[in-house]
């Protein structure tokens, strides 16, 4: 492959990646731009307060997770997952607890949020 003086090399390079590489990255589940402003709300304000500290987001093939740590050396306290096979059933947002129990399960991210988020749930 030679460069020609008009030619980006990052654009070349795009063109020599091979297809499975992006095409395992397409199957992934990922949040899009709105639940991941809302979910990073939540977390700011929790951090704010001093409960949160630490998070880790990770893109799955069957499922996107949010978790929320105490601490960077612990479990995470709680799990946001959105499972887009369970999106016809009983939804594909859920928050799960550090034990495994599923807090609240539902098709708005909004609604099963409320379940961590003490600021809106207290009335």
């Amino acid at each position: 492959m030679s460069l020609s003086e008009d030619a980006d090399p990052s654009e070349q390079r795009a063109a020599a990646r091979p297809a499975a590489a992006s095409a395992q990255q397409s199957n992934r589940v990922t949040f899009n731009r709105l639940e991941l402003h809302r979910i990073l709300n939540l977390y700011g304000r929790m951090v704010a307060d001093g409960e949160w500290r630490d998070y880790a987001i990770d893109f799955l093939r069957d499922r996107a997770v949010f978790s929320v740590y105490r601490r960077a050396s612990e479990v995470p306290i709680y799990r946001i997952e959105k499972d887009p096979r369970l999106a016809r059933k009983q939804g594909m947002y859920s928050v799960i607890s550090a034990t495994g129990l599923i807090l609240r399960r539902g098709h708005e991210l909004e609604r099963v949020l409320l379940v961590i988020d003490r600021k809106l749930a207290v009335v």
